[in-house]
């Protein structure tokens, strides 16, 4: 029953075929010569009707026979029909060759998803195709997405902060978003949205000679404090011809060709040409972080003595999370030149690039002068102030006030005294009075009243010997001998009465 039905519809194809040629030829009777197997035999719809009743061996011979035609899609047909037909025949090496043709010429991954392909998707030439080409998700790829985006938002943050040197903050900033660009890359490629964006496609390389010079300017800017100058300008001239370079052989070209280019890659592997272009750069790149981590650390060595502990820490950080990169990026280079397999080795660079944008947002959120060569973090996670509304202009007007509270009102003598009090009378927030206390004179409230009781005692001590101790604690505000005397030895180290001795003595 099943071959008379076939045998029925071939007659239909046929006369149909028939009908079809003889129209577009204008011959015989009825529009058509009378037909023959020769001159259907090597029709596209023969092809596909050979295909739909599953007969492979006999419909790939035609469709091999129709690859010559000109209609773009025609052809992209007749591959696509090719690589399903091999699938189905269990010949995965011409099924995939079939589907890098088709790529070619219409890139749609969601091809690979075909169920006719399921016999031959374990296959490696498969496997690596549809594993290189069709969207997908990690963790790691959502690590790096948002590290990078973490990263432009600071070099925002960097480059119209006010308080930052200018030529700093440019400099700093730049060297932020190259990081922050490189790692969107890699998620870009690790996710094979590279196909997707085909622009995206080699879109750091420009940017490989220009980490070293960057930094090495910032650290010669804030360590010197001197304008940098047109010489300077010199350190970026590889990156420039570099630039022009990638824009006259890569970046200049079509999306489609780009999409080709990273086909054929993967179809063939990286010829000859393009593996030494690659070791190039990776061989430039490497001399060039290695030079640079070496200008930078004679900088830092040359102006340690003149740095403040905490400035010193703060440039020792990023020096050192730097040559950890370099370090890692040479080893990266090496296991490249050599042919080595260098997967593993490619990340862990990447993961410090990532600890470089981390560590610069987190410093830009704790303490932006950091930035302009000056440092006063306190290793906070979370910073007590970032918040604050205190402007550097209304700080300087509450500390004057405090000043006149404390030394021509004398409100430390009220033995009840205490920050509320305090905010109170400066007409400001209790977090405020902490914060101008805490920043202004670098103590704590209680040291801070503590500190003006015990030196009018010594003044009094010094000028008015007939009182008694007691009664110079209760002049100054405290409310018994016992805390007056200890918070007298922590300040002089001496007690009341050994501090009174010796002033007679003397």
């Amino acid at each position: 029953m099943r071959q008379f039905t076939n045998n029925i519809v071939l007659l239909f194809l046929w006369l149909n075929l028939a009908f079809a040629y003889g129209i577009n030829n204008n011959s015989g009777y009825a529009g058509f010569p009378a037909p023959t197997a020769e001159t259907f035999q090597d029709s596209l719809d023969w092809a596909d009707y050979y295909f739909n009743i599953h007969r492979f061996e006999e419909a790939i011979p035609l469709y091999k026979k129709n690859l010559d035609v000109n209609d773009e899609e025609e052809k992209i047909h007749i591959l696509k029909k090719l690589a399903l037909s091999e699938a189905a025949l269990d010949a995965p090496e011409e099924s995939v060759a079939y589907i890098y043709d088709y790529f070619k010429i219409d890139f749609q991954p969601t091809f690979l998803l075909h169920e006719d392909f399921d016999g031959i998707r374990n296959d490696t030439n498969f496997s690596k195709l549809s594993g290189s080409v069709l969207p997908k998700i990690t963790l790691w790829s959502v690590f790096y997405f948002f590290v990078s985006l973490i990263g432009f938002y600071v070099s925002f943050l960097l480059l119209i902060n006010k308080k930052i040197d200018k030529q700093a903050s440019i400099l700093i900033a730049a060297f932020v978003f190259i990081h922050s660009l490189f790692i969107l890359n890699i998620c870009v490629d690790q996710t094979n949205y590279v196909f997707e964006f085909p622009h995206t496609y080699l879109m750091t390389t420009w940017s490989s000679l220009l980490y070293g010079p960057l930094l090495f300017l910032y650290f010669k800017r804030v360590s010197k404090s001197t304008d940098l100058s047109k010489k300077d300008l010199w350190h970026f001239l590889p990156t420039v011809i570099l630039t022009i370079y990638l824009i006259l052989t890569v970046y200049g070209f079509s999306g489609s060709y780009k999409v080709n280019q990273m086909l054929q890659q993967l179809e063939e592997g990286p010829n000859p040409e393009t593996s030494t272009k690659l070791l190039l750069i990776v061989s430039l790149k490497t001399i060039s972080l290695g030079v640079y981590a070496f200008f930078v650390h004679s900088i830092l060595t040359k102006n340690k003595a003149g740095l403040g502990k905490k400035t010193q820490v703060w440039q020792k950080n990023i020096y050192l999370i730097h040559v950890s990169y370099v370090v890692f990026y040479i080893i990266y280079g090496s296991s490249l030149i050599a042919g080595m397999d260098s997967g593993v080795l490619l990340y862990t660079p990447i993961v410090l690039m990532s600890a470089m944008v981390l560590y610069v947002g987190y410093a830009a959120n704790v303490q932006p002068d950091v930035f302009s060569g000056r440092y006063a973090y306190t290793n906070r996670l979370f910073p007590k102030y970032v918040k604050s509304g205190l402007t550097d202009s209304l700080s300087q007007e509450l500390k004057k006030d405090l000043t006149d509270l404390f030394q021509k009102e004398k409100l430390y003598r009220k033995s009840d005294i205490n920050l509320d009090m305090v905010a109170e009378k400066l007409d400001t927030t209790r977090h405020n009075a902490s914060q101008l206390i805490n920043e202004h004179f670098n103590m704590s409230f209680r040291e801070f009243v503590n500190s003006h009781r015990i030196q009018e005692a010594k003044e009094l001590l010094e000028k008015e010997n007939e009182l008694n101790i007691i009664d110079i604690a209760y002049e100054v505000g405290y409310n018994n001998k016992v805390s007056f005397n200890k918070a007298f030895k922590k300040d002089t180290h001496l007690t009341p009465s050994q501090y009174l001795n010796h002033l007679n003595q003397g």
